[in-house]
């Protein structure tokens, strides 16, 4: 039988922090396996192929097949559809842009989250949210410098995109984690988009080297404990509140850019990156503030 999950806040911050270091990990895979001339489709079929069997095998030798029944597999289907675009989304636009630039511009999901709570959800938006919704999108443009030719404008745009898309697909969890367990929704996000990537493989699928293999292997394995770690961050916390580690991931970023792949972050990173992490702090401290209303009467900030 389903029911809420009890919150936890602190211990869910910090399975959010560990989830954005794997993803971190995740994400550095991706770019090296772009550079060595994988296709990003076929990293996403491995992605999502490799988590069904693993997952199969954990709920039979837990015991735990009973998580594997849902009375939701319509929503499940609506999460996986939107998930699939949501990784092209993103693993292009750390194909397109160094790790630092793609990292900060995914932060913006928590601006696309005041937007779209304001035109889906008709929440009324005040001044403290819409000014940090303006706050963010100025760091935006001082990272990309329109005109300049520093960042490609099309990864810019794909980023920008791929962090929309995280704001909507939030919502969506957060919903679904209400009465399923985090693997359950793991395993279905899995169940639904392999197939659907099975048949662009004949198109994209190639040889590979024992180290691609190797690559490939631990993207799947650091895509599967970081997605885990997400999902259960949003059953036992808010999003606004959890949302805020997700920052950290410039840290991971900016490392892996430098050590890896010899990038070092430009200026405008460091001006615009604080406007923008700035304006998702604002946003998850006034939801914050707005939650602990009783009642919530009226949204007026």
């Amino acid at each position: 039988m389903s029911h809420s999950p009890q919150q936890r806040p602190l211990f869910a911050l910090l399975i959010r922090l560990a989830g954005m270091f794997v993803l971190s990990i995740m994400l550095m895979l991706v770019k090296l396996l772009g550079e060595s001339g994988i296709h990003l489709a076929e990293m996403l079929f491995w992605r999502q192929a490799v988590t069904i069997p693993i997952l199969v095998v954990w709920f039979i030798a837990s015991g735990s097949t009973a998580l594997l029944k849902s009375t939701r597999l319509p929503q499940h289907g609506v999460r996986a559809l939107y998930g699939l675009l949501g990784m092209f989304l993103h693993f292009g636009a750390v194909i397109l842009l160094p790790l630092a630039e793609s990292t900060t511009f995914s932060f913006t999901a928590a601006i696309w989250a005041v937007i779209l709570s304001a035109i889906v959800l008709h929440e009324k938006v005040g001044i403290y949210r819409w000014a940090a919704v303006l706050l963010g999108f100025t760091g935006v443009i001082i990272i990309a410098q329109p005109g300049s030719g520093n960042i490609p404008i099309f990864g810019a745009l794909v980023a920008l995109s791929a962090a929309f898309m995280v704001a909507l697909i939030s919502i969506q969890v957060r919903d679904l984690s209400r009465t399923e367990h985090p693997l359950t929704i793991v395993f279905y996000f899995s169940a639904f988009t392999t197939p659907l990537l099975a048949l662009g493989m004949p198109f994209v699928a190639q040889g590979h080297s024992i180290q691609q293999w190797l690559l490939l292997g631990c993207l799947a394995l650091a895509g599967l404990i970081g997605q885990f770690l997400l999902t259960a961050s949003l059953r036992l916390g808010a999003v606004s509140s959890v949302i805020v580690m997700d920052y950290s991931a410039l840290i991971w970023a900016s490392l892996f850019g430098w050590s890896v792949f010899g990038d070092l972050p430009p200026t405008a990173i460091w001006i615009g990156a604080p406007l923008i992490i700035g304006a998702g702090i604002i946003i998850a401290w006034r939801e914050h503030h707005i939650a602990r209303r009783v009642p919530p009467l009226a949204v007026n900030d």
